[in-house]
């Protein structure tokens, strides 16, 4: 097992990672009945998808002997109804910091559009990137 989810009431949920023991409250968001006070389920999703990126970013300057010092990405997530669902995210990400070529900047950009998040997602859900 991954995680293990329980329902706290009030459309909230705690989320607890079970090898780390690391928790997550989640909780509806406004525009569904919910208060908005945490990530929605909806909002991890999307923001799985920068951290996802970000991480085989990371890996992948690590195995190519890349540094890899600055990222920063900004995250919107926009929601279709009929039925209700994640109809697009978008990932602004600054890679700038890193001081990197055209070249690898392509790579490394090639590699982090590639990561298992987004070839889940694609397909499903609109993914739009901009990087600086």
């Amino acid at each position: 097992m991954t995680s293990k989810v329980t329902y706290l009431g009030n459309l909230r949920t705690s989320c607890t990672h079970l090898a780390s023991g690391n928790t997550i409250i989640t909780d509806a968001p406004i525009d569904n009945h919910g208060k908005g006070e945490a990530f929605s389920p909806t909002d991890l999703v999307a923001t799985a998808l920068a951290s996802c990126m970000i991480t085989i970013i990371g890996i992948y300057c690590q195995e190519h002997g890349i540094g890899f010092i600055s990222c920063e990405a900004s995250v919107l997530k926009v929601m279709a109804s009929s039925p209700r669902r994640i109809e697009k995210v978008l990932i602004e990400m600054d890679l700038s910091g890193n001081n990197w070529n055209e070249k690898i900047r392509h790579k490394v950009i090639a590699a982090g559009k590639a990561c298992p998040v987004a070839r889940t997602l694609e397909g499903n859900v609109e993914l739009e990137f901009i990087f600086k």
